[in-house]
């Protein structure tokens, strides 16, 4: 009775997270960077090309093809949908939620291990890029998984994680390629109390293990080049430490990091501190390595959110001691009761409010998205309104749970986080329908990429396309009675043939479906 209570347990801890993770309806792609790596897949399995990133006709130089690779894989495995799509990420969040789940484990031990994971797949950042098609939550899957190995290296008698620290490199080098050196840089102090892992045949068995990808990519793809990829992606990696337009003044991380670890962001700021005067282990990994990992990221010019994604286990094992310091402080456990019990649920509740009759229409979301997000919101804020000075360690952290928790789940299956060009799809949709462009290729005419906004519009365009075809230098290009997307539709004649607009509208301006007649 009681193996079954416990088995009953384990599958509750599973299913917990299936509302967070999972999403069954319509989705649709963001541009950028989703858009881009779910269109080079689509070229890859069109093509047979699975060697060169491609961007319509021409290599493009400046990345790896991990990402494309392992979409273009899931796709021709499980089906060419867009759910398989999303297959990669989704499988390295949920790896991520179990090595978050193993760390707390191996720092506060199994009592209340259920609470990190949860906590990280409420945290607006882990949360909103573990729904996207890009690399970042699987680099970052990598990176915890670096870090996991390394403190469970005792001695050289643990040769698998001897083997697995090593291994994580050269795959993290395959996706974001020399971003790999943050980390390994953050974890110096504590590589250096681990020095003697560096004399393990295993590490570097496993360091030659995890290069195999890009090095066989690299063999692979240099015949088609002037010389070796390593150089493109050096000369990408220096545009990106000179000014660009992703450059960010030095600061970035200070507000950026508190916006977007929402709404764990106080209580990890307050744990980060507190670890810094623990027992060796805890100070070096909770503290010295994020700490050193955001000093790192912000002398480097280019900034963005999601580099620090990278650290969000880790912060939210400092969110967990944040609130265990809370609450067990003399001197703060009140301010904490008040804060969570009282303020938090005040500006919440103000805030939906203050949506709903002055917001509610000025985006473009629809009835469903919107009552998601207001029902969203407001448990939220009526769960931490039941916090209580009388309460239980334990049900301060359900009901602190709670909240997020409902909020997570609302906004993923209203489609916000997974439909996110919802009204290209539907528009994409309708021009499918129609008689004329049933089982008809559609040409792409390339010159109308004059601007991210087109750019970004003719990315999604193009994956919605039920047969792509090729990229046009320009509409003359086409031959009769062949369909193509252009910007610059013109009333002219040439050799009798006429174009005419098929579809346009506001929604895919500039892009305009046209046919030569």
């Amino acid at each position: 009775m009681i193996n079954r209570i416990f088995k009953f347990q384990y599958l509750f801890k599973i299913f917990i997270f299936l509302p967070l993770i999972f999403y069954f309806g319509k989705r649709s792609y963001i541009a950028f960077d989703e858009g881009f790596y779910a269109l080079q897949a689509r070229w890859i399995l069109d093509k047979g090309n699975w060697i060169v990133p491609l961007w319509w006709n021409d290599y493009v130089l400046d990345r790896t093809i991990g990402l494309q690779f392992l979409i273009a894989k899931s796709q021709d495995i499980f089906g060419r949908n867009i759910f398989s799509a999303y297959l990669p990420t989704t499988a390295a969040a949920i790896l991520m939620l179990f090595i978050t789940f193993k760390l707390h484990e191996e720092f506060f031990s199994n009592k209340y291990a259920i609470i990190s994971p949860l906590i990280l797949c409420t945290t607006y950042i882990w949360f909103d890029y573990s729904h996207l098609a890009t690399q970042d939550i699987i680099y970052s899957c990598l990176v915890t998984l670096g870090v996991f190995s390394l403190i469970k290296i005792k001695s050289k008698d643990n040769k698998f994680y001897l083997l697995l620290f090593g291994i994580w490199i050269g795959l993290s080098f395959m996706m974001k390629t020399f971003l790999v050196l943050v980390p390994l840089l953050s974890l110096l102090p504590y590589l250096y109390i681990k020095k003697n892992l560096f004399f393990s045949k295993f590490f570097w068995l496993g360091l030659l293990i995890g290069f195999i990808p890009y090095l066989f990519w690299a063999l692979s793809i240099n015949p088609y080049l002037e010389k070796n990829i390593i150089f493109y992606l050096v000369e990408k990696f220096n545009i990106l430490s000179t000014k660009n337009t992703f450059t960010n003044p030095f600061y970035y991380y200070f507000w950026n990091i508190p916006a977007t670890f929402m709404p764990w962001s106080l209580f990890a700021i307050i744990g980060t501190i507190h670890n810094t005067f623990e027992s060796k282990d805890k100070k070096y990994i909770l503290s010295f390595f994020p700490l050193i990992l955001i000093g790192i990221l912000s002398i480097f010019s280019t900034k963005t959110p999601y580099y620090t994604l990278q650290i969000s286990s880790i912060f939210t094992l400092n969110t967990y001691v944040g609130i265990k310091y809370l609450f067990n402080s003399k001197r703060f456990k009140r301010i904490f009761i008040f804060f969570t019990s009282k303020i938090v649920p005040l500006f919440v509740v103000s805030l939906t409010i203050t949506y709903y009759f002055f917001f509610k229409n000025v985006g473009n979301f629809n009835i469903k998205e919107n009552t998601f997000l207001i029902i969203g919101l407001l448990f939220f804020g009526l769960s931490w309104s039941f916090i209580k000075d009388k309460n239980s360690f334990q049900e301060i952290l359900i009901i602190l749970i709670i909240g997020p928790y409902l909020l997570t789940t609302f906004l993923l299956q209203s489609g916000l986080f997974t439909d996110r060009s919802r009204e290209i799809r539907e528009t994409m949709e309708y021009i499918s329908s129609l008689d004329t462009v049933k089982n008809q290729e559609i040409k792409v005419d390339t010159s109308g990429i004059k601007n991210s906004r087109s750019q970004s519009k003719i990315i999604r365009i193009s994956l919605l396309t039920p047969k792509l075809g090729e990229g046009l230098e320009s509409i003359e290009q086409l031959k009769k009675s062949e369909l193509a997307w252009s910007t610059e539709f013109k009333e002219i004649k040439n050799n009798n043939y006429s174009y005419e607009v098929i579809y346009e509208n506001d929604i895919l301006n500039p892009w305009k479906l046209i046919i030569k007649k």
